[in-house]
């Protein structure tokens, strides 16, 4: 079934022993934030279609049966939050809500964080699930994927870092076509996406990434198609929030040739069932961690073959790039070697001293967005930032 999400990994654990204490067999199947997930719910409750087969026979009112069912949502949302919690994700994926009237079961005693985001990436991660509700609407999943059907065939994103790093001798770039982000706000007023991108590509970089983002990024979907219908050859990043699987199709049939997954607010089954969804549309999918925890979790999971490396926390947005060392030192850095990956180095490059410091801490590739789109010129600001001309003439 499109959508569904394996329950358990081998040797791992997802609920508690007190939640098999009550366990009553019963299933339930739902989407939780756009990933849909079978579980067996540990509740005395009957099931769903155990209370619509009990109302059939015995005339229970329907508004019981409606909120019988809200509480086995609820509660899947809250094994959800138990799942990312023991992974480390600090990002809840929606604002808190308190139990439906009736609840009784192992979550009846959790007291609620603050129901106001606590950064500004829990922020954005709120919004954008409510945004993809709303998209989902007007263009359902069904139409998307017979609009994907008639897409262009995707550009071979990893095969152009690969290419690049071994004609250069430096990191592949993707230039990022970036108007604006919450930390400093406009970053270009004349801000023409296109013409942007074909200097980016004039200038050499390897492939470009889009930010897709509307309100706290000022960008668009309508920049992304607009680059790909205007014949820029590079590869396509689309920088976006990926909370649902729905994101993955859309930015297929917006021209997108790779998609960010970000480890601080999806789980591994997560990013595992979304990196089955890019195989299958040929999508590649650059899988960003920020700390050495995310890191782990990215080499356990099976497929990825790109790893960015965010220096920003994106919680408080300062930067370091010493992040980039530190990740890639000791045994991560030994798996990396052994895996072939690709790994990223992202923000706060900003000159040639930056990108040897991150290549030499053993970085492939460098996603570069405020210290070329700030420039006059990107062609001579991508000279600058590298010390030298990357482009092929």
């Amino acid at each position: 079934m499109e959508g569904l999400v394996p329950v358990q990994s081998a040797g791992q654990r997802l609920v508690s022993p007190s939640l098999y204490r009550c366990i009553g067999s019963v299933s339930i199947r739902r989407s939780v934030s756009g990933l849909a997930m079978d579980r067996r719910i540990s509740s005395k409750a009957p099931s769903q279609f155990t209370i619509r087969a009990q109302q059939e026979s015995l005339g229970v009112a329907s508004s019981s049966v409606e909120n019988d069912v809200r509480i086995k949502e609820w509660e899947v949302d809250m094994y959800q939050n138990e799942l990312a919690i023991s992974q480390g994700i600090r990002i809840r994926r929606k604002p808190p809500t308190k139990a439906p009237l009736g609840y009784s079961g192992p979550f009846e005693l959790r007291l609620h964080n603050p129901d106001s985001p606590s950064n500004i990436l829990e922020e954005i991660t709120w919004f954008k699930d409510q945004e993809v509700s709303r998209m989902k609407e007007v263009n359902p999943l069904e139409a998307l994927k017979k609009a994907v059907e008639n897409a262009p065939p995707t550009r071979d994103f990893v095969g152009a870092l690969r290419m690049a790093h071994q004609r250069t001798g430096f990191p592949a770039l993707i230039a990022e076509v970036k108007k604006a982000s919450p930390s400093r706000g406009i970053l270009k007023e004349n801000f023409d996406p296109v013409e942007i991108a074909q200097a980016y590509e004039r200038g050499g970089a390897a492939c470009l990434s889009v930010l897709t983002d509307q309100k706290y990024f000022k960008g668009g979907f309508e920049n992304l198609e607009a680059i790909r219908s205007a014949g820029v050859k590079c590869p396509l990043l689309c920088k976006e929030f990926v909370v649902d699987p729905w994101q993955i199709y859309y930015a297929r049939t917006k021209g997108a040739d790779a998609v960010l997954l970000i480890a601080a607010i999806l789980t591994d089954l997560e990013i595992t069932y979304l990196l089955k969804i890019c195989k299958k549309l040929g999508l590649a999918a650059l899988v960003e961690v920020h700390d050495e925890r995310e890191m782990g979790r990215a080499l356990g999971i099976e497929g990825i073959e790109l790893v960015g490396i965010n220096n920003r926390s994106l919680e408080t947005f300062k930067v370091d790039i010493s992040n980039t060392k530190t990740l890639l030192e000791g045994e991560h850095g030994r798996q990396i070697r052994e895996k072939d990956m690709i790994v990223v180095g992202e923000s706060g490059l900003f000159t040639p001293d930056d990108i040897a410091y991150v290549q030499a801490a053993g970085v492939k590739a460098v996603l570069v967005g405020e210290s070329i789109v700030k420039q006059n010129d990107p062609e001579k600001g991508i000279a600058g930032l590298f010390g030298r001309n990357i482009s092929q003439t």
